[in-house]
């Protein structure tokens, strides 16, 4: 379940720090945390998809490095990204 590509331009602009910034750990997980939700929504009317439930679990894995790496890098950086994206922690 990819996003869909429009959906996923806005975040990156959203969440960018510079003009052609893609990939730094603000854009990843504001993706990982769009993606998170989608699944969740998933799995409230497909509560025995274990196979999807294990990807889940990966990309919460994910998104937890990225923040502890946000996190002792730029903690302003963290802290505004957590508040921005209702992610609490």
């Amino acid at each position: 379940m990819a996003l869909a590509s429009e959906a996923k331009s806005k975040t990156i602009s959203q969440f960018r720090v510079h003009k052609t910034d893609t990939g730094s750990p603000e854009v990843q997980v504001a993706i990982l945390s769009q993606r998170i939700s989608e699944l969740m929504a998933h799995f409230k009317s497909h509560a025995k998809d274990h196979h999807s439930r294990r990807g889940l679990l990966q990309m919460v894995a994910r998104r937890r490095r990225l923040l502890d790496y946000l996190r002792s890098r730029s903690p302003e950086r963290y802290k505004t990204l957590i508040t921005s994206l209702g992610i609490r922690r």
